[in-house]
C-alpha cells in the first residue's frame, strides 16, 4: 500500500509543501484510540503522538481525527511518529456533547457520509433530522441507509416518512444480512473517495462495513429481543480500505448529537418549513398566531407536519442556546476561521473534480 491509496493527492501535496521543506512527513489518521493515533505515511504504518507545542496550543477540535491528514516527524527506527501539524480540512463532520461545552470532530476529510438507520423498530425520524444538518454542515453529502430491510413490518410506510425528511439526499435500502441493496453503494465508493458510516447504537453500521469489505473487519452484535436495538459493537473510530479503493470510516453509535452553529445547514435541511416564510403576511411574522401566518396555514391544512414542526422549533432553540451558552465571540470567531479555510480547501477539491469530469 501506498499513501496514495489513502487518498493522498496533488492538491494535498501543494498543501504540504512548507512542511515538506522541514523534512517532515505526510500521514493519515486511520484510528485513534485516546492519546494514540495509528497512521499510514509513505514509509508505512506507525504509532503517532502530539508534540509539546501542537499539545499545548491546540483548542478544542484542533486535535487529529480519524480522516485528518498530518506533518510527522519518525522518532527513529522504532515505529513511533510525532504529530506537528494538523492540515486544512476540506470537510469535518463534528458535534456538541451536551455534557461538553467544546467541539468534537468525529470524522474529517469526508467526501460522502452515509447515515444509517434501521427499518426496524428503532427508527427515529427526529434522529435523522438531526444528522442530515450536521452533515450538511460538514461539507460532506448525505446519503441515507435504511439497513434490516428484511427486519421490516411496514418498509414502503418507513421510506415515505424518510422521503418527507430527506430534503433531496439520496436514500438506500439494504439488508447487509442478505447482501441486498449493496450494489447501490457503487455510485459513491469510487478509488480515493472517503466516506463515513454515521448513525445511533445497533444501527447496523458494522455488519454493512463487513459486507461492503466481504470479510468480517468490525464485530458485530445481535439485535436484543424486547426493543429491537442492536447491541453497541464499535468501541472506536476506524479508517478502513475497501477491495474496490475506496475508504470508509466507521464510527461508534452517538447516543448525542448536540449541534453547533449550523443556521444555513438547518436552513437547507428544512427547506420545506423556511420556504413558508416569505408567504407570510408580515415580514417580522413570528408563527405563533399572527393574522396570515403561512406556516400556522401549512399546519391547519396537514401539508406541514405538526412533527416537522416541532423538530424545527427545537432545533433553532437549541442553537439559540449554544450561541449564548459559550463565549459567543470566541467561538464564533474560532468556527469563521475554520469555516473559511475548509471553505477554500472544499473548493480546490470541486474545481479539480470538475476539471477531471470534464
Amino acid at each position: 500500500m501506498t499513501i496514495e491509496d489513502y487518498g493522498w493527492s496533488e492538491i494535498l501535496q501543494y498543501d504540504f509543501a512548507p512542511y515538506a521543506a522541514l523534512g517532515l512527513l505526510p500521514a493519515r489518521v486511520t484510528a485513534h484510540h485516546r492519546g494514540l493515533w495509528r497512521l499510514v505515511t509513505s514509509e508505512g504504518e506507525f504509532s503517532g503522538r502530539l508534540n509539546g507545542k501542537f499539545k499545548l496550543e491546540a483548542g478544542p477540535g484542533d486535535h487529529p481525527a480519524v480522516g485528518d491528514w498530518l506533518a510527522v516527524s519518525r522518532d527513529g527506527a522504532s515505529n513511533d511518529a510525532t504529530i506537528h501539524a494538523l492540515l486544512p480540512r476540506r470537510s469535518m463532520f463534528t458535534r456538541r456533547a451536551v455534557s461538553d461545552p467544546g467541539m468534537q470532530v468525529v470524522a474529517a476529510n469526508v467526501d460522502v457520509a452515509f447515515l444509517v438507520a434501521a427499518l426496524n423498530g428503532d427508527l427515529n425520524i427526529r434522529r435523522l433530522e438531526r444528522y442530515l444538518v450536521a452533515t450538511r454542515d460538514s461539507g460532506a453529502s448525505p446519503v441515507i441507509v435504511l439497513t434490516k430491510a428484511d427486519l421490516s413490518d411496514d418498509r414502503a410506510g418507513a421510506l415515505a416518512e424518510v422521503e418527507a425528511v430527506a430534503g433531496g439526499a439520496p436514500i438506500i435500502v439494504v439488508s447487509a444480512k442478505r447482501g441486498e441493496g449493496l450494489e447501490a453503494f457503487d455510485r459513491w465508493l469510487k478509488p480515493g473517495v472517503t466516506a463515513a458510516l454515521l448513525g445511533s447504537s445497533g444501527a447496523g453500521k458494522s455488519t454493512l462495513l463487513n459486507a461492503l469489505a466481504g470479510r468480517t473487519l468490525m464485530d458485530t452484535g445481535a439485535i436484543r429481543e424486547g426493543d429491537d436495538r442492536g447491541r453497541h459493537t464499535t468501541t472506536h473510530r476506524e479508517l478502513f480500505r475497501l477491495p474496490g479503493g475506496a475508504l470508509l470510516i466507521d464510527t461508534p453509535g452517538m447516543r448525542e448529537l448536540g449541534l453547533l452553529d449550523v443556521e444555513e445547514a438547518l436552513d437547507v435541511s428544512f427547506e420545506d418549513v423556511t420556504s413558508l416564510f416569505s408567504e407570510c403576511r408580515f415580514n417580522d411574522c413570528s408563527h405563533g398566531g399572527e393574522p396570515g401566518c403561512a406556516v400556522a396555514a401549512a399546519l391547519a391544512a396537514g401539508s406541514l407536519p405538526a412533527g416537522r414542526w416541532a423538530a424545527y422549533l427545537k432545533l433553532q432553540k437549541e442553537l439559540e442556546f449554544v450561541a449564548t451558552r459559550d463565549n459567543p465571540a470566541a467561538e464564533a470567531a474560532k468556527r469563521a476561521k475554520w469555516k473559511q479555510v475548509h471553505k477554500a480547501q472544499r473548493a480546490k477539491y470541486r474545481h479539480r473534480r470538475n476539471n477531471e469530469d470534464g
